[in-house]
């Protein structure tokens, strides 16, 4: 249920109401946009009594919610959401560019790869230090050595930090060392990691599982937002269908849906979508055009020698010249698509 409060109703009006319904048994929290306040009520809401509401002079109008997730439905939270990493966002006009190998390697390795992608236009790292594989036999990565490597890349560069956590054991550690937790695919179903990382104030990148529809995949964000984590980012990286040329389906469609359900910005990984490098650029452009906040490409130094998924990322030159393209889609504001996809092929 929501409460939509009128314009100019004071605070100490709105903090009595608020106790008021707390008493009734019900978690209230109070939002507000440059219009009015709100206040949105999470639990058995069956017990209150709208009429009584109805009757608080502050009171403008009552909203019932049917939708299972609360907290991520854009019905509780009418603006976008944007969250802050440090001195970056995402959900702002700017593009957030996430980018780096899909694996920590060496040292060196990411440092240099840092370096390039930042010079190019991305404002986050990404590296996998623990790596969920398909066989037990694959390169699991380099755990907390990898973690280690990341630090010392973000020391060089400034990039803020994303990377995957895959189990509870490790939170502590990346509380300390990451900024931006990343629950992958196979994880975005794993309630009790859901719930542990929902108790940190880290931002966390919730990508959708292989086969989850848009209510499973809000629902796995309302698990991490119910326990006091709101700063959920959700990244689409292509659902498994039943064409075998790709890795996975990319599905745009994704970006305007949630937008529609939801206020959490949206990222788009076409790297991991397609699973070949040569589609990546396509994926990127068409995200951005739907109206993605942001991008997560991986990017390799030597794609051809890469310990894993060497075969989808893109070498720092070519990044670079996907940059030049992403960005430039991006500033086409006010002006019709159809423009800017011609300036683009000029």
């Amino acid at each position: 249920m929501i409460i939509v409060l009128k314009a100019g109703t004071k605070a100490d009006k709105i903090k009595n109401l608020m106790k008021s319904l707390e008493s009734q048994g019900v978690d209230v929290s109070h939002f507000s946009d440059v219009k009015r306040d709100f206040l949105g009520l999470i639990g058995d809401t069956s017990v209150i009594n709208t009429d009584q509401i109805r009757a608080h002079h502050e009171v403008e109008q009552i909203i019932r919610v049917e939708e299972p997730f609360k907290r991520a439905n854009r019905k509780f939270h009418p603006e976008n959401s944007i969250i802050t990493i440090g001195d970056e966002t995402i959900g702002g006009e700017r593009l957030g560019i996430i980018a780096g190998p899909c694996s920590v390697e060496s040292e060196e390795q990411i440092i240099g790869i840092a370096k390039r992608v930042k010079k190019a236009g991305a404002n986050f790292l990404r590296g996998g230090a623990f790596k969920p594989r398909t066989s037990p036999y694959s390169f699991q990565g380099l755990e907390l050595e990898g973690l280690r490597m990341l630090q010392a890349a973000k020391k060089e560069t400034g990039l803020p930090i994303v990377t995957e956590l895959m189990s509870v054991k490790w939170i502590d550690e990346f509380e300390e060392s990451v900024d931006v937790i990343q629950i992958g695919a196979r994880n975005m179903q794993n309630f009790d990691l859901l719930k542990e990382v929902g108790k940190t104030k880290t931002p966390v990148l919730l990508k959708r599982g292989l086969s989850a529809t848009y209510k499973e995949w809000l629902m796995s964000a309302e698990y991490i937002m119910s326990e006091g984590n709101e700063n959920v980012i959700l990244c689409e990286r292509g659902i498994r269908t039943f064409e075998p040329e790709t890795r996975n389906t990319l599905d745009i469609q994704a970006v305007p849906v949630i937008k529609k359900l939801s206020h959490l910005p949206i990222i788009i990984d076409p790297s991991h979508a397609g699973g070949e490098s040569y589609l990546v650029e396509a994926g990127a452009k068409s995200g951005i055009v739907a109206g993605a906040d942001g991008l997560m490409i991986e990017v390799h130094n030597d794609p051809e020698n890469a310990w894993s998924d060497g075969e989808q990322c893109l070498t720092p030159d070519e990044f670079a010249g996907l940059m030049e393209k992403a960005h430039k889609l991006a500033s086409f504001e006010g002006r019709s698509i159809q423009k800017a996809a011609e300036s683009l092929t000029r």
